[in-house]
């Protein structure tokens, strides 16, 4: 995708706590987008003692074109992506990349002429849990498949609904969420949308929010003095939903060009991350008063400006993406928003980026992954590895021993073992 993000930040109060997302999966799985926990930690699955000069390419196989990363679970990798007019969705063993099933259905998409280099996707991470994959495509066609057998379990296609109004720019970007027996994500175009809750079982809508038009970012959860709500950039905002009934309990007015509102939030003890293109990074506090909700800033920092990249909290500081200088790599310091240090420019489009242990994983469009400590005084790779030789823009996928890049139409598993 290509749009650009701003940064947004609440801050510490003791009410706040960080909801659980049900993931249904062993906790080393990468289940999701950004991982078991939507923030990009790699959690129980050990990183290397010393990370080696080179890795080693076990298997490579084609699995056709898109953004979105792959998922896993146990011993299976699923990757969701486009043949012709087709979406394909398929599973593959780990170990060997032996293709396990696959399964398509029709989904032409007409691209937007200035966004044609980014293709048609799909952009939606999937997620899988409890025997079941579930995947949000270019046009918001949202399926659900048995994750042992491939059959396909139900399916809403909102491009038959959201059929009048203006393209989204780069298509459906928003990876769905599981919480509870839910399923949540933004569905539909500029303009006219729904950020949705379905039934995990049948596909059938539990409530709709319809305020606002999508943005390409995705959700995440929270709880706020005892309030479970849901997270995200719309169109033109950066909003809070309730869990429970999705009404609209507070937003943040988040304009950017072309709607190009892209970046994940992040949650960072009692604070959240948003960003945003001609944004800069910015802290809040959300207080709840006895009639509303009010988010308060906290800091502002207009150097650490994010277009795609969503960032990553590594103890105290907050690891991101700038669009600024052709790319670059920043740290700021999570207290106060003052940036610690800034790699030099000309590093990609952009960065996705992994928490694993206390190192940055990081892989950018350049086809490159990138291992640094941000508690560094400088940016200062501890290594460095060609992983492809195509454009990388979907995440790296973390496994026990290595992790799985996906570049422009094929998916690799790199090792150290």
């Amino acid at each position: 995708m290509k749009p650009r993000a701003k940064k947004l930040l609440l801050g510490g109060m003791a009410w706040w706590s960080v909801a659980a997302v049900s993931i249904g999966a062993i906790a080393a799985d990468w289940t999701q987008w950004r991982g078991p926990n939507r923030d990009g930690h790699v959690v129980q699955i050990a990183p290397p003692a010393a990370w080696p000069k080179t890795l080693s390419r076990r298997w490579k196989i084609e699995v056709g074109q898109g953004h979105a990363s792959p998922v896993v679970a146990g011993q299976r990798v699923f990757v969701f992506s486009r043949e012709g007019d087709d979406e394909v969705v398929r599973a593959v063993a780990l170990a060997d990349g032996r293709e396990l099933w696959s399964r398509r259905y029709p989904a032409p998409f007409e691209m937007s002429p200035y966004a044609r280099s980014h293709g048609k996707g799909p952009k939606s991470t999937p997620v899988v849990a409890d025997g079941r994959l579930y995947t949000h495509g270019i046009d918001s066609i949202v399926s659900a498949w048995d994750a042992e057998t491939g059959k396909r379990l139900w399916q809403q296609d909102y491009s038959k609904r959201f059929t009048n109004r203006s393209d989204l720019f780069y298509g459906s970007a928003a990876s769905p969420m599981i919480d509870g027996g839910r399923l949540l994500t933004f569905v539909g175009r500029v303009d006219g949308g729904a950020l949705v809750a379905l039934d995990r079982q049948t596909g059938k809508p539990d409530w709709e929010w319809t305020g606002d038009g999508p943005g390409y970012a995705s959700v995440i959860s929270v709880t706020l003095a005892g309030v479970k709500q849901y997270l995200t950039q719309s169109q033109t905002a950066c909003i809070a939903v309730s869990a429970a009934d999705g009404s609209l309990l507070w937003k943040i007015p988040f304009k950017t060009a072309y709607d190009q509102n892209i970046v994940t939030p992040v949650v960072a003890g009692d604070r959240i991350v948003f960003a945003g293109l001609g944004h800069p990074t910015t802290a809040y506090r959300v207080a709840k008063g006895k009639d509303a909700w009010k988010p308060e800033e906290v800091w502002a920092n207009a150097d650490a400006e994010m277009y795609m990249s969503s960032p990553v909290v590594i103890g105290d500081r907050l690891v991101g993406f700038s669009s600024k200088q052709k790319g670059q790599f920043f740290c700021l310091n999570m207290a106060d928003g003052k940036r610690v240090w800034a790699s030099d420019g000309r590093l990609g489009e952009n960065a996705a980026i992994v928490a694993w242990g206390k190192m940055a994983l990081a892989l950018t469009t350049n086809s490159e992954l990138v291992v640094f400590d941000p508690a560094a005084g400088r940016f200062e790779p501890v290594a460095r590895y060609r992983v492809a030789d195509t454009p990388t823009w979907a995440h790296p996928a973390p496994v026990p021993g290595g992790v799985l890049i996906k570049d422009a139409s094929s998916l690799t598993l790199w090792t150290w073992e």
